[in-house]
């Protein structure tokens, strides 16, 4: 039988990229449940606003990555995570502009420390939507991509939202090697491949503060998507595999462990 653990007693680490979100960051920080204690990671993606200063000002471990990209920011929150002095249970990835709920991180962490899930994603599509916060042409990719999972991997998935939750142990296990938009695309791949529990559950969605550095025009949306069409078809490769290994020591991915 699987141990559960209390949201209260788990190690649960929220690890979130931003680039100039001052605007917003506070919102987000300060609606995080307090009942999953969590710790907060802010990944700085080269900010040149007060964004680092909001973070710190809410708690949050401040941590610096000077390469652009998304998946750089995660990553380098993922190597934080590493170098504190506990180990986690569970590591929640949520944008900080607002545009989630940080108060449904509960419903995404709770089949982790159930023993239920080691991949929890939260699908905007399944969720209410305000009116305009998915652009026309991100739902499309979305549900495009949707496609590609299952028919590539076998995986069904209504979305690709970066509001998920994942095991730490997992999340190491899958050596994430992508730096730029096609992380989460990755991180759902490469779970279809080793046979994780994957499931998704209902989250709302609203409107970003601010402009969007990805989906806020044509030219972004478009690079995302090739950046993830290419991610999807890189994973299918033949001879690429999985060797599972123990979560001690260095991580498949270089992260220093505790």
């Amino acid at each position: 039988m699987t141990q559960q653990i209390r949201p209260s007693a788990a190690r649960t680490f929220v690890i979130t990229p931003v680039l100039n979100e001052e605007e917003s960051l506070g919102k987000v920080l300060s609606e995080i449940p307090a009942e999953l204690s969590a710790t907060l990671i802010v990944a700085d993606n080269g900010s040149t606003d007060a964004t680092p200063q909001v973070a710190a000002a809410h708690g949050a471990h401040v941590v610096h990555e000077p390469r652009r990209g998304y998946g750089a920011a995660c990553w380098r929150g993922m190597e934080e995570v590493a170098k504190l002095a506990k180990p986690a249970d569970a590591v929640v990835f949520l944008d900080g502009d607002y545009s989630d709920y940080p108060e449904e991180m509960t419903a995404l962490v709770r089949p982790i420390l159930d023993g239920d899930a080691d991949l929890v994603i939260g699908s905007r599509m399944l969720g209410e939507r305000e009116k305009g916060a998915l652009p026309p042409h991100s739902a499309f990719g979305n549900r495009l991509a949707g496609k590609l999972l299952l028919w590539l991997y076998g995986q069904q998935a209504t979305d690709l939202g970066p509001f998920r939750a994942i095991r730490w142990d997992k999340l190491q296990a899958l050596d994430m090697q992508d730096r730029r938009f096609g992380w989460t695309v990755e991180m759902q791949a490469k779970a279809a491949r080793f046979g994780y529990r994957v499931t998704e559950v209902p989250v709302r969605y609203r409107k970003r503060i601010g402009q969007s550095k990805i989906t806020g025009s044509l030219i972004g949306s478009a690079r995302a998507a090739y950046w993830i069409l290419g991610t999807l078809l890189r994973y299918t490769r033949e001879g690429w595999e999985h060797t599972e290994v123990e979560v001690r020591g260095t991580s498949p991915a270089g992260v220093q462990q505790t």
